[in-house]
């Protein structure tokens, strides 16, 4: 399979991005000083998310003031913070998400895994790929129940991490 090119055009003269169609996987994260071993899949949800929001990095700018520059304070680079990945999907029979949840809940703290978010074209090929370092369920929330309403449930899943890289086909980490 050919590796997908980006085209030689400026970025104002390529079409943007449609986010409708992205899968997530989960892969077995190292834990810090451990040997390195092969990343494995985990078969962690076998249905599709519909949702995914979060995918944010904040950087809090550290100011400095100094006496006599009474024009503005310097701005130097300070601590990144990562918001919460919240993924969404139909709620089935399966208890994976619940499964992992608990486990970690429960004082399985080692357990984390390393997410990856990739965005697809209209053909299916990947185009680029966020990866959520050491991700650790720290919220689950199962579908709201009601008797009148007629639609699918949803169920959520809120992951903390540890970084968010963005990954292009083909050019590993960016």
């Amino acid at each position: 399979m050919a590796e997908p090119q980006t085209p030689d055009l400026p970025e104002n003269e390529l079409a943007p991005l449609h986010v409708f169609r992205f899968e997530v996987t989960f892969t077995r994260a190292a834990l810090p000083g451990a040997q390195a071993k092969p990343a494995t899949d985990v078969p962690l949800c076998s249905g599709a998310f519909a949702e995914c929001s979060g995918l944010e990095a904040t950087m809090e700018p550290k100011v400095i003031k100094a006496g006599g520059a009474n024009y503005g304070a310097a701005q130097r680079v300070g601590p990144v913070t990562f918001a919460t990945v919240v993924l969404k999907r139909g709620m089935t029979t399966t208890r994976d998400l619940w499964n992992w949840f608990q486990m970690v809940a429960g004082g399985a703290y080692s357990y984390r895994l390393d997410a990856r978010i990739t965005l697809q074209a209209h053909d299916g090929r990947p185009v680029l790929t966020w990866v959520l370092d050491r991700a650790l369920p720290v919220k689950f929330k199962g579908a709201d129940l009601n008797a009148r309403g007629t639609d699918i449930g949803i169920e959520e899943l809120h992951l903390a991490h540890e970084g968010l890289r963005l990954e292009m086909p083909g050019a590993g980490a960016a």
